[in-house]
């Protein structure tokens, strides 16, 4: 819901001055022959090397080809990504609120002040540069997995190698809130998307 409903808004709305483009990494996560293991070396569509250390960390591989697209493909000014990536997030901040990762400060800014407007509460976290280090590989460009703390901040710098650095780019944690134990799925960041696709276009 978070990137496919917002696509329907925009669709609808047409908001003057913006192109938007929607990408969705989903692809099937079920065991065959082909499945990766342990140990496994994949190369990204930016030709980086990832070191596969745990296959429960799958989804930020299917994230860093939808980036790169996003980023080479669509030519796209500014990304905002949202995912249900780590359970270190909620930890941090529970249910009700996602985390913001950026190292532009107008983007913050922008998602900041969109959140309040639409209840889509989210808070920024840092992106602590020296925490990449937990990503090193001896045999590949990095691996999919930091050490046993700061798991968010680790998964938001493992997706910023594959944006362009000069870009702004915003990872969104949004495992927590998209989910209500007591009535289901709550379409958190639907509003938070759409608002900032209308917004670019001012």
């Amino acid at each position: 819901p978070a990137v496919c409903a917002p696509g329907g808004a925009v669709g609808d709305i047409q908001p003057p001055g913006v192109e938007a483009h929607f990408v969705v990494a989903a692809c099937e996560n079920m065991i065959n022959a082909k499945a990766m293991v342990p140990s496994d070396i994949l190369t990204a569509s930016n030709g980086k090397t990832i070191e596969v250390l745990n296959t429960d960390a799958e989804g930020r591989l299917t994230l860093a080809d939808a980036l790169v697209f996003a980023d080479k493909e669509c030519g796209c000014e500014s990304i905002i990504e949202l995912s249900t990536l780590t359970g270190a997030c909620m930890v941090s901040l529970g249910k009700k609120i996602c985390g913001v990762w950026t190292d532009d400060d107008d983007l913050a800014k922008d998602l900041e002040e969109i959140s309040k407007t639409t209840g889509d509460k989210s808070w920024r976290m840092p992106m602590a540069k020296e925490y990449a280090e937990l990503l090193k590989s001896k045999v590949a460009d990095m691996s999919n997995l930091g050490g046993p703390y700061g798991g968010a901040i680790t998964a938001a710098l493992f997706l910023t190698e594959f944006v362009d650095k000069k870009k702004p780019y915003a990872h969104i944690d949004i495992a927590g809130p998209v989910w209500d134990d007591k009535s289901g799925a709550t379409g958190f960041g639907a509003k938070l998307v759409t608002e900032w696709v209308r917004k670019s276009g001012e």
